[in-house]
């Protein structure tokens, strides 16, 4: 969107420098007009490596967000496995005897 938005401001500014080429103004000399369509030259070139280093980053930003999720679903599936299995070892009901603890052992085996 913002390449697009570029694109269309350096657009105008070509048609800009153009009208005031042909048409010339009156109140500022050639010198003045040429000075002020270099700064606005100066300031899109400023605005094209902006939105670069811009995109650079965001790219970068986006790659960094999948490797998060990606590792995050490993940790929660680990997680829930883990839950699992804690939940399945813990000794039912009463104080765990040693013939619970064995048929548990057994049962898991």
């Amino acid at each position: 969107e913002l390449e697009n938005q570029l694109t269309t401001k350096s657009k105008t500014l070509d048609e800009l420098k153009q009208t005031l080429a042909s048409n010339g103004n009156a109140e500022q000399t050639p010198e003045a007009q040429s000075l002020g369509i270099a700064e606005l030259c100066a300031m899109k070139d400023g605005i094209v490596n902006q939105v670069a280093q811009l995109k650079a980053s965001m790219e970068s930003i986006l790659e960094q967000w999948k490797a998060y999720d990606e590792i995050y679903a490993e940790v929660s599936l680990m997680t829930t496995r883990y839950l699992y299995c804690i939940d399945q070892c813990k000794p039912s009901g009463e104080e765990a005897s040693l013939e619970a603890l064995k048929k548990q052992v057994k049962t898991l085996q």
